[in-house]
């Protein structure tokens, strides 16, 4: 027969207590409807939405997910000494493998969220661990490698693509993140190198081809820079000396002082008289499309007899204690040229008070090195001037008993006087001078 166990009485239930220790807010009775139910839902305090980040903060509490701890909390709290012992048994809780493998999580989780810094050290902590397996070890270093990558640490970044291919020589990852690496470094030969090895591996990775293709320009840039630069260098090296050879040969004695006066346009050789191998406008470097070949024009440096000198010359009025700086005078133009528009007639000039210095009622002189005194014409261009102060050595063997203008800190010097008594006295004093600094 059925056994009919009596049904015991059912106890009251105890009140739930509030938070403040005091009895909670009694729920809704049987006979309570849903419109009822959602009143006393809706006079409750909800709390305010999370988002991700707070979430996780919040998760730094339990030891399980701790990932740091603020040190300068650590000593003085022995709460915060007990959750590091925590965090730490769990940490290193398990074999090299299993221990790395749980850093590796927490190291993925960091890069997920671009907290490479914090990523990068999970790697560490796990490579640190010594794990055995190799396709393990192989992500740890090429995921440390993404992670100092994206912050800027390219050296060590090829320290862990090189690690990662040790281990296997097929990784397509770390031959991507080597040659981005490098092409950050502007070492774009090694780059494409990079990225050839890795397309004989995968020869459709597009990525890859892509940046081959940005790292080859780069390379191709560089390498015409430097041969732009060492072209320029070049030119500017020939042209030195054969503007050298152009002094001597017009028989300039080369001259400078400790301290030199601006000369804004050093002299050069004239822009409209150069031979079509001298052009500037020869390009540097032969355009990529063309061919080595005879008919490409290299240029060379001016011949330095034939082709006319541009200089800056001084106008020394001695009288007055004035000069004048012709910055651009071309050796071909005559002297009267220069006279006659720096000297109209009427004159206007301000501390000219007796109205001397017009063009017709002027001389000029040049001086040697070996202090001869060359009264001019006017009608000399500024080469014949220079030829006819150039004075051979009478002996071939003492280049240095030659005499010539002196061109001293890259310019020449002619002495303008008037006609007359003011001519008469300062020929006088020049000469009493060389002749006292002779006697020394």
């Amino acid at each position: 027969m059925a056994i009919i166990e009596p049904v015991p009485d059912t106890p009251t239930p105890t009140p739930p207590q509030s938070s403040t220790g005091g009895p909670a807010a009694p729920a809704p009775s049987a006979g309570s409807g849903p419109s009822e139910t959602m009143a006393g839902w809706a006079n409750q305090t909800s709390p305010s939405p999370r988002n991700l980040e707070e979430t996780l903060k919040s998760f730094d509490s339990i030891p399980f997910f701790m990932q740091d701890l603020d040190p300068s909390n650590v000593a003085n709290d022995p709460a915060a000494q007990t959750k590091l012992e925590a965090l730490q048994a769990l940490a290193f809780d398990g074999t090299p493998d299993e221990v790395a493998a749980n850093f590796k999580e927490q190291g993925n989780t960091n890069f997920v969220h671009k907290r490479f810094r914090e990523a990068a050290g999970f790697y560490t902590q796990a490579i640190e661990a010594g794990p055995e397996d190799k396709a393990l070890r192989e992500t740890l270093h090429v995921n440390r490698a993404a992670c100092n990558l994206e912050l800027q640490n390219y050296g060590m970044c090829l320290r862990d693509t090189s690690a990662t291919l040790a281990i296997n020589p097929r990784n397509i990852k770390a031959y991507y993140r080597a040659a981005r690496a490098l092409l950050a470094l502007d070492r774009s030969a090694d780059c494409v190198k990079t990225c050839d090895l890795a397309l004989t591996i995968d020869d459709a990775n597009q990525a890859i081809a892509a940046l081959r293709k940005k790292a080859q320009e780069r390379d191709d840039l560089v390498k015409r820079q430097a041969l732009e630069k060492a072209e320029r260098e070049r030119r500017k090296r020939e042209t030195e000396a054969a503007l050298t050879q152009a002094f001597l040969s017009r028989g300039l004695w080369l001259e400078s002082s400790p301290r030199p006066p601006d000369n804004p346009t050093p002299a050069h050789f004239d822009p409209e008289e150069l031979p079509p191998h001298s052009s500037p406008k020869l390009p540097l470097v032969a355009p990529p499309s063309s061919s080595s070949s005879s008919s490409t024009v290299r240029w060379q440096a001016p011949d330095p007899i034939r082709t006319p000198l541009v200089l800056p010359v001084f106008f020394i009025y001695p009288a007055h204690a004035q000069s004048d700086l012709i910055q651009c005078y071309a050796e071909d133009t005559p002297l009267h040229l220069h006279l006659e528009s720096m000297f109209p007639s009427p004159p206007s000039l301000p501390w000219d008070t007796k109205g001397e210095y017009v063009a017709d009622n002027l001389n000029v002189y040049a001086t040697t090195h070996k202090q001869r005194l060359l009264k001019l014409g006017k009608k000399l261009t500024l080469r014949q001037i220079m030829d006819q102060a150039a004075k051979d050595s009478p002996d071939p063997k003492k280049p240095q008993d030659r005499d010539g203008m002196v061109m001293r800190d890259g310019m020449l010097s002619l002495v303008v006087v008037p006609k007359g008594d003011e001519e008469k006295a300062w020929v006088e004093r020049f000469k009493k001078q060389r002749d006292e600094a002779k006697k020394q």
